[in-house]
């Protein structure tokens, strides 16, 4: 895995739900390659035409909130997210996310400069988020040891079977 991921933004604003990135009259999907058709889908139908693996969403407040629905999380994996940046995010997608292997970072204030379509980059060690269409940076709460090795195994489950050899 890269530490630095660079993509193009998709910007968002506050409390978008689980409801919002994975409508619920999805839920019986159960195929990834059919759930990612409606990524997004309840803010913004054409984030799937548009995004391409490596792209990063970016929000202000309580991005992810909600049921505890995984298909949320799930269906921007599949999609190829390479980030998500907001000021801060609902607990329990924020955990599926990570354990999924999608680099989550709160980054206070990005959602309210970054517009979409910009050129993003973000160094996951250090937590420096560059917008570089304006130059813009921004300090990111850095990511935990065990987080980073979360997401360099590609998700919790096989950084278990790694540890593990199951």
């Amino acid at each position: 895995m890269n530490n630095t991921i660079k993509g193009k933004a998709f910007v968002y604003g506050d409390n978008i739900s689980t409801d919002q990135i994975y409508p619920g009259q999805y839920l019986d999907l159960t195929d990834p390659e059919l759930v990612v058709q409606h990524a997004l889908q309840g803010v913004d139908p054409s984030f799937i035409k548009e995004a391409k693996p490596g792209d990063i969403v970016v929000a202000t407040a309580n991005f992810g909130c909600g049921s505890s629905r995984e298909h949320a999380a799930t269906t921007l994996k599949t999609a190829g997210v390479g980030a998500i940046l907001a000021d801060s995010f609902g607990r329990i997608f924020y955990r599926n996310a990570i354990n999924l292997g999608i680099p989550l970072l709160i980054c206070p204030g990005i959602g309210k400069v970054v517009k979409r379509g910009d050129t993003v980059s973000v160094d996951l060690t250090s937590g420096k988020v560059t917008d570089e269409t304006t130059g813009a940076t921004f300090q990111a709460q850095p990511l935990s040891d065990y987080v980073m090795d979360i997401l360099k195994n590609g998700g919790i489950k096989p950084m278990i079977k790694k540890e593990y050899g199951q």
